[in-house]
């Protein structure tokens, strides 16, 4: 299981290093287990592509909590999009977060189906609204403690992504200004057949 101090470290760097880690999901019973294998980092309120950017608000408060905390929100009133609070030790209330854009199943496929019916596996979880659905994760799992024994939504390690393997390029579903539009913050296993497009 990761720890608080995977989280504790600079933003990008953990939105890379999640490539290949297992998020796990114990809701309702049911067990889905999903291989990362795409992820964005938002960081700070100088980034305008990141919520923060409007300051603290109601809304941005849960991307001020301390690393390793769960950031559930509502994309345009449909999907619940997972992040993961993650910045350097060092900087207190810092408003970071990784978003979990697509992960490829491993265990819990009967449960998974059954929450994406009709659907091929590979549209299961090829986006981040999409992976939620499959794996159960919604609103009440905003502001957990994903690094504690016990959280219905937590994340492990794995065989870690060869750097060769690894891609990067401009967060997507997103318009902000330059130079935050084309920073190259969205990583991705190159190949996979479950990142979104």
């Amino acid at each position: 299981m990761l720890e608080q101090t995977f989280f504790q470290r600079d933003t990008v760097e953990v939105a890379q290093d999640l490539l290949g880690c297992l998020l796990v999901s114990e809701v309702g019973g049911k067990r889905t287990v999903g291989r990362i294998v795409e992820t964005e980092a938002y960081r700070g309120e100088e980034d305008k592509a990141c919520h923060a950017h409007v300051g603290r608000t109601a809304r941005t408060e849960g991307l001020y909590a301390p690393a390793g905390t769960s950031y559930v929100y509502l994309c345009y009133g449909v999907h619940w999009l997972l992040n993961v609070c993650a910045r350097s030790a060092d900087l207190q209330e810092y408003p970071a977060a990784v978003l979990i854009r697509a992960v490829e199943p491993v265990a819990g496929l009967e449960h998974m189906a059954a929450r994406r019916t009709g659907r091929k596996q590979r549209e299961w979880t090829n986006g981040p609204g999409k992976l939620t659905t499959a794996m159960g994760i919604d609103g009440t799992h905003h502001g957990i403690d994903v690094t504690l024994p016990g959280s219905p939504v937590y994340l492990e390690a794995s065989s870690p992504v060869p750097p060769a393997q690894i891609a990067t390029g401009p967060r997507i579903g997103i318009n902000p200004p330059e130079p935050w539009k084309s920073i190259p913050w969205r990583f991705w296993v190159d190949g996979s057949r479950y990142v979104s497009r």
